[in-house]
């Protein structure tokens, strides 16, 4: 390379290798017309050449060419200049090299033949992500156990430290996600029983059948299978805390069972004689109205006021949405720090517009979302485009409708949403069974055909939606060829644009 190359080279803002010299013209004319200097190369050599004096803001690589490929590329200029967005282009769809190119980092995979104006757009925003990312470095903050600084929080915190030296009973009450265990810990830690087991138990994921041997053990030979004796959850978390999540859900036998030993102080095994004496603080939680279910006659009074003296109520999301902010950050490091990337950052208007989500699912459904980001999200600047197409169109930031449904699919979408914040145990299978059943008994035809085209609209079109529309990545994740997503999007009439 001549030095008047290399010259050139240093002030261009995006660089483009690829030996197909019709695409570097294409490219190097479109990137002129939009005002964004550029310097194009036909081999990685000639770019790694460039690099040792000069660094442009945006790389747009081909991934097979002579020598080295671009791949390979990537990994040269990610070891010296991490930070820098790496457009990785091919003509060949493949799974395979998809997944290559985001693990080594790159900042978008680009198919062959792409349109020219959706190109520019791309390299735009990957200019975008190297001017902000330029000087920000965050240092790495304590972070407390519980994030919050709503109004609604300081009274969790206020009644978590009163608790610290006492034994009580607490019953813990709030919507599904909205962090019960997560608060059952903190006041474990903070109790006098610290240094001694935290057992949790969700009362709600356990078959009826197994719930007694779970918290109470069994004696060997107690029923078939129990070739050895166990110890339940009680004698597990002898001398510290016995965490009971969705306490509503307890058949009511086994109510009367937890009565006793609240009451009395000890508890036999399944099978066993000798009484054994509980010493475990118990922590109950649900998200379940304890109350109502009293009036009912669903839950025991008498359990309940046992459970009951001292309740703490945690405050869902929509109560506390000045936190939102505070968590998401948290979230995305979390999610950065377990997948061993750097961490996502949100604009200002990505903050505004997460923090007037709905979140139904609450602390959980967020958590979720800032993992989803981590994973999804093109850059380290996360903006409000990048967001899952349905919450931006809860926000009304999309344009038109979705696809109309036919009304199994409406309901099994509306089983979907509702299964964010369900308890654990909720099956979709459970939704189909429950339509299969009214299509028999409705005496309707031809049944298999129906569900088999609803059930491919719902998947096809969630992952279309996921991947915002683009067809190659969408048949990629579902195992499908290019070929055949096409066909069963205009068979299925679902109303997606064109990669």
């Amino acid at each position: 390379m001549t030095t008047a190359q290399i010259e050139g080279a240093d002030k261009a803002q995006v660089w483009v290798v690829d030996d197909d010299r019709s695409i570097r013209w294409v490219l190097e004319k479109a990137l002129s017309r939009a005002n964004l200097p550029s310097r194009v190369f036909a081999t990685a050599g000639e770019v790694l050449d460039a690099l040792k004096v000069a660094k442009p803001q945006v790389l747009v690589s081909d991934i097979r060419m002579p020598g080295m490929g671009g791949i390979e590329l990537l990994q040269e200029v990610k070891r010296s200049l991490p930070s820098l967005p790496v457009i990785i282009m091919t003509a060949y769809s493949d799974l395979e090299s998809a997944v290559s190119a985001f693990q080594g980092g790159a900042f978008e995979y680009l198919p062959k033949p792409f349109d020219i104006e959706k190109a520019i757009e791309l390299i735009r925003r990957a200019l975008d992500e190297s001017l902000q990312v330029v000087g920000v470095e965050e240092d790495p903050l304590e972070v407390p156990e519980i994030l919050g600084q709503a109004p609604a929080m300081h009274d969790v915190f206020r009644a978590i430290g009163r608790l610290s030296q006492s034994h009580a009973t607490v019953l813990i009450t709030g919507e599904s996600g909205s962090g019960k265990e997560v608060v059952a810990r903190a006041l474990h830690r903070h109790s006098a029983r610290a240094a001694r087991p935290f057992i949790a138990l969700n009362t709600a994921a356990i078959p009826r059948d197994l719930l007694e041997s779970e918290l109470f053990g069994h004696e060997r030979g107690a029923f078939t299978g129990a070739q050895a004796m166990r110890r339940g959850r009680f004698e597990q978390a002898e001398g510290g805390t016995l965490f009971l999540d969705e306490i509503g859900d307890m058949p009511a036998e086994l109510q009367t069972r937890l009565l006793r030993v609240l009451s009395d102080g000890f508890f036999y095994r399944v099978g066993g004689h000798q009484p054994l004496k509980a010493d475990a603080r118990v922590i109950a939680a649900t998200h379940q109205n304890l109350d109502e279910q009293v009036r009912e006659g669903r839950f025991r009074e008498d359990l309940f006021h046992r459970l009951n003296v001292i309740r703490l109520r945690l405050p869902p999301l929509r109560e506390r949405r000045e936190d939102i902010p505070l968590l998401a950050r948290h979230f995305l490091a979390r999610s950065a720090k377990e997948l061993g990337v750097e961490s996502k950052r949100l604009t200002e208007e990505a903050l505004q517009f997460v923090s007037q989500l709905q979140f139904p699912g609450n602390v959980r459904q967020l958590e979720n979302l800032c993992h989803w980001l981590t994973v999804l999200a093109p850059a380290q600047w996360v903006r409000v485009e990048d967001f899952p197409l349905e919450l931006r169109q809860e926000r009304g930031l999309v344009a038109g409708p979705l696809p109309a449904e036919s009304a199994p699919v409406a309901e099994i979408h509306r089983a979907a949403a509702a299964s964010a914040s369900a308890p654990a145990g909720s099956d979709w299978r459970a939704t189909l069974r429950l339509e299969v059943k009214r299509l028999l008994e409705s005496g309707e035809s031809g049944i298999i055909d129906e569900l088999t085209s609803d059930f491919e609209s719902v998947v096809i079109g969630s992952a279309l939606s996921h991947v915002r529309g683009r067809r190659i990545e969408a048949a990629a994740r579902l195992g499908l060829g290019r070929n055949t997503i096409t066909r069963k999007i205009r068979e299925l009439k679902l109303d997606h644009s064109d990669d």
